[in-house]
C-alpha cells in the first residue's frame, strides 16, 4: 500500500447507526469452518463516507483510504521512510542556476571581465578542478535576449494588464548533478560580495505605462532577478504500467496531473504543493522532467500524487461528458465529472461498486505492476458508530477495528484478535476565525486556551491514549520543538488577560466589551464522542470566565462543505493528519486563506510566511529543523489554534491475517504483520492474506 504526504482532516464521524449489512457476510463461526470467499475479501469499516474518489481533490481520511489503493504516484516512501520508486522506477536531481553578468562590477578574483572572459574564467577554474566545486559540471555563455512579455497589475477588479520589453543582458548557465543551496554564496568569494547585490536591472526593464520609481524596480527585479535556482527532477517510468482500462501510463499522464492540480477550475487542495513547480517536460514517452522555479526542498515527496489518466479526463473528454450533461464545456470542470465516483488509477485495487453511506466495493488489479494483491477483495463499510463496528469485528463481518480510548485497555487482552499501537502523525485542536472580532486578538486566543484543562480532557475523554501537544509538526519528528511548554490551566489568568483586551463582566456576568456580550458558536462534526465531549468540556470552561458559548454538531458533508469551505464559523474542533515532510504552506501560509484552501482560521503573519518559504527552500536539515522551532515557537504564541493532544492509535485485527511472502524459488513464508515506522500497520497490505486458521509464531 502506497504511503503518501497527506494533509487531510481526521477521520469522520457521523451519526446514524448502521442496522443491517449491506450485503450478506458469514459469521465469524461459519468463517472459522473455511468459507473460501471471505478468506480472500478483506472488510474494513469507516465511521464516515469518502467524498472524491480522486486523489487531486479530496482531503478527507476515508476518501484518501480508497485513493490509495486505486491510484499510484510516481514514488512513495518505504517502511524506513526512505523514498521508493513506484510508477517511477529512477529520478535524479540536479540543478541549473543562473545569474546576469554584472557589467557594472570588478570581479574580486580576476578584476574587470567582460561576459565572455567571465564564462571562461569559471570553466577553466571550477569545473572539475576543486573539491568545492565537485557537483558544478558545466558553465555556458547564454547572449543577451531582447522579449515582450505581458504583465498584470493590481489585484480583484482594479487588476490590468499592460506590456513590457525585457533587454535581457548575457548570463551564465552552471549546471550541477545536485542542488547546492549554497552556491551564490560562494560564487561571492570569487565575484566579490556585492556582485549580485548590485546588479540593477532597473534600465533593461521598459513597461508600455509609466510607473512610479519603487514599482518599476520591484517589477525589474521580479523579471531579471540578479540569482536564479532552478532545481530539477528527472523521473524515468516503468515501462509497462497500466491503468485499470489497459492503457499504459506514460509521461503525459503525469503531466495532465499536474496541469489539472494547476487548473483553477479545480480548485485542488493541492495545488500549494506545485506551485513552485516552473514546468513540467515530457522528455519521451517514459521520461519526465519536472523545472522549479527556486529552491524547494520537499518537491520530491509531492510526486507520490496519484496519476491520473489523460485519455479519460483531457478536455475533450470533459467536453462530451459536459454536453452529455447539458453543461456548456466552459463551465463543467473536474471536480464535476462522474469520474470522482468512479475512478480508473493504476494501483493495486480496482474500482467496483459506491453505495453512498454503505460501501465501497473494489477488486484487485490482477495486472498490477508489482504483482497482484493476495486479496481479491476490499470492500470499505460506512459505519458511523463506534459500538456498530465492535460488534461486528466479533461476528467477523469486518477485519479489523480503531479502538476508542475506554476501549483499549479491556479489548488489547482479547485472545482472538492482534493488536498494533502507536502515536498518530497529527493532532487535535480548535480552531478560530481570526477574520471575526474578537478572535483577531492573540490574546483573546491565548485567553481561551488557558481556560481549558487539556490534561483532564486526556484524562477522562481520551483514557489517557494521548499526549499534550503544543505547535504544528508532528509529535514524533525533529521538527517539533519539545522545549516549548503547553499552555498553563489558569482560568484566572485568561480573565486577566481578556480584561487587558477590554472583556470585562458585565451586570449579567458575561463578559463584554463596547456594549457587546462575549458570545459566539463552537461547532464540530456530528457522531464524533470525543469531539462532542471536547464541545461539552470547552462550552462550561469558557462559560466559567463569562462567555457565552452555543454549540452545534453538524452532519460531516455540511460542516466541511457549508461551514468550513465557506469560512463560515466562529469557532471549530478539528484535527489534522500529518505527512512526514514539514512543509505547512497548504495549512498555515497566508496566500491559503481564502475559499476551499486549508488555511482556513485565516491566520496571517508576515514572519511565519517568511519561515513557512525558508523552510520549503532548506536543503539543510539542521538549519530546516531550526526553521521549524522558530515557526513552532512563533504559532505557539499567537495561538490560532488551541493545540489539545495528539492520540495514541490501537486497531484491532483477525489473529489468521498474515503477510504471506513468496521467494523467488516459489516457497512461501508466513510472517507477522508489525507497524512499520510509517506509522502504520497496513504497509504491506498487498502480501496479506487471510488463513483458516491463526499461525503460531516465535516469540
Amino acid at each position: 500500500m502506497n504511503i503518501r504526504r497527506l494533509l487531510i482532516f481526521l477521520p469522520v464521524l457521523v451519526t446514524s447507526v448502521l442496522l443491517a449489512s449491506y450485503f450478506w457476510v458469514p459469521s465469524y463461526e461459519a468463517q472459522t469452518r473455511g468459507n473460501p470467499d471471505r478468506l480472500v475479501q478483506f472488510i474494513t469499516a469507516s465511521s464516515g463516507d469518502a467524498k472524491y474518489l480522486n486523489p487531486i481533490l479530496s482531503s478527507d481520511s476515508a476518501s484518501s483510504q480508497i485513493n490509495g489503493m486505486i491510484f499510484e504516484g510516481l514514488i512513495d516512501r518505504d517502511e524506513n521512510l526512505n523514498f521508493r520508486g513506484r510508477v517511477a522506477k529512477d529520478w535524479r536531481i540536479y540543478e541549473c542556476a543562473y545569474f546576469y553578468v554584472n557589467d557594472q562590477a570588478t570581479t574580486q578574483r580576476w578584476g574587470k571581465l567582460d561576459a565572455a572572459a567571465l564564462a571562461r574564467h569559471l570553466n577553466q577554474e571550477l569545473v572539475g578542478k576543486q573539491p568545492d566545486w565537485q557537483h558544478l559540471k558545466a558553465v555556458e555563455l547564454l547572449p543577451p535576449q531582447s522579449s515582450t512579455q505581458s504583465h498584470t497589475l493590481g489585484q480583484g477588479e482594479e487588476a490590468r494588464a499592460i506590456e513590457v520589453r525585457v533587454d535581457a543582458p548575457a548570463r551564465i548557465r552552471l549546471t550541477l548533478d545536485k542542488v547546492d543551496q549554497l552556491l551564490f554564496q560562494r560564487l561571492q568569494t570569487l565575484l566579490g560580495p556585492n556582485y549580485f547585490s548590485t546588479f540593477d536591472p532597473t534600465p533593461l526593464v521598459h513597461p508600455s505605462v509609466e510607473l512610479p520609481s519603487d514599482q518599476l524596480q520591484a517589477l525589474a527585479r521580479q523579471m531579471l532577478p540578479a540569482t536564479v535556482h532552478n532545481p530539477i527532477i528527472e523521473f524515468q517510468l516503468r515501462p509497462g504500467v497500466r491503468f485499470h482500462d489497459g492503457r499504459e501510463v506514460t509521461a503525459q499522464d503525469v503531466l495532465f496531473t499536474y496541469n489539472a492540480i494547476m487548473n483553477p477550475k479545480n480548485i485542488s487542495p493541492r495545488s500549494p504543493d506545485y506551485e513552485p513547480v516552473q514546468s513540467v517536460e515530457v522528455i519521451d514517452p517514459l521520461t519526465v522532467r519536472i523545472i522549479y522555479k527556486r529552491l524547494y526542498s520537499p518537491a520530491l515527496e509531492s510526486w507520490g500524487m496519484g496519476i491520473l489518466p489523460a485519455h479519460l479526463l483531457n478536455d475533450e473528454a470533459l467536453a462530451v461528458e459536459a454536453k452529455a450533461k447539458g453543461i456548456p464545456a466552459e463551465k463543467f470542470s473536474l471536480r464535476q465529472s462522474d469520474f470522482n465516483s468512479r475512478p480508473i488509477g493504476c494501483g493495486p485495487f480496482v474500482f467496483q461498486e459506491w453505495k453512498s453511506d454503505r460501501f465501497i466495493r473494489l477488486k484487485r488489479f490482477d495486472d498490477y505492476w508489482e504483482g497482484a494483491p493476495n486479496y481479491k477483495e476490499y470492500v470499505m463499510r460506512i459505519i458511523p458508530d463506534p459500538l456498530t463496528q465492535e460488534m461486528e469485528l466479533y461476528a467477523g463481518t469486518i477485519d479489523d477495528y480503531n479502538v476508542q480510548p475506554h476501549q483499549v485497555a479491556r479489548l488489547k487482552k482479547d485472545p482472538r484478535f492482534q493488536n498494533f499501537s502507536g502515536t498518530s502523525f497529527g493532532y487535535h485542536y480548535i480552531g478560530y476565525n481570526e477574520r471575526r472580532p474578537p478572535f483577531d486578538d492573540p490574546r483573546v486566543r491565548r485567553a481561551l486556551g488557558m481556560a481549558i484543562d487539556v490534561k483532564k480532557i486526556i484524562k477522562y475523554v481520551m483514557y489517557g491514549q494521548g499526549e499534550e501537544i503544543t505547535g504544528p509538526f508532528p509529535k514524533q519528528t525533529d521538527y517539533y520543538d519539545h522545549k516549548i511548554p503547553p499552555l498553563p490551566y489558569d482560568p484566572k489568568g485568561a480573565v486577566a488577560l481578556l480584561a487587558e483586551a477590554g472583556w470585562k463582566p458585565g451586570p449579567d456576568g458575561y463578559l463584554q466589551k463596547d456594549g457587546k456580550r462575549f458570545a459566539f458558536t463552537l461547532i464540530t462534526n456530528n457522531g464524533n464522542p470525543i469531539r462532542k465531549a471536547i464541545l461539552a468540556i470547552a462550552q462550561d470552561a469558557w462559560k466559567k470566565i463569562g462567555i457565552q458559548v452555543e454549540t452545534d454538531l453538524l452532519e460531516w458533508s455540511v460542516f466541511i462543505e457549508k461551514r468550513v469551505n465557506q469560512l463560515d464559523f466562529d469557532a471549530l474542533i478539528l484535527g489534522w493528519s500529518m505527512g512526514i515532510d514539514p512543509d505547512l504552506y497548504q495549512i498555515w501560509h497566508s496566500s491559503q486563506t481564502g475559499k476551499y484552501q486549508l488555511n482556513f482560521v485565516g491566520f496571517s503573519n508576515p514572519e511565519a510566511d517568511d519561515l513557512i518559504i525558508k523552510i520549503r527552500q532548506e536543503y539543510d536539515h539542521a538549519q530546516q529543523v531550526r526553521y521549524c522551532h522558530q515557526l513552532h515557537a512563533l504559532i505557539a504564541e499567537e495561538q490560532p489554534y488551541t493545540f489539545l493532544f495528539v492520540n495514541r492509535w490501537t486497531a484491532l485485527m483477525d489473529k489468521r491475517i498474515v503477510r504471506e511472502v513468496r521467494a523467488a524459488d516459489g516457497t512461501i513464508a508466513y510472517k507477522p504483520i508489525t507497524p512499520t515506522k510509517t506509522g502504520t500497520y497496513t504497509f504491506y497490505f498487498n502480501q496479506w492474506v487471510k488463513l483458516p486458521q491463526a499461525p503460531t509464531f516465535e516469540q
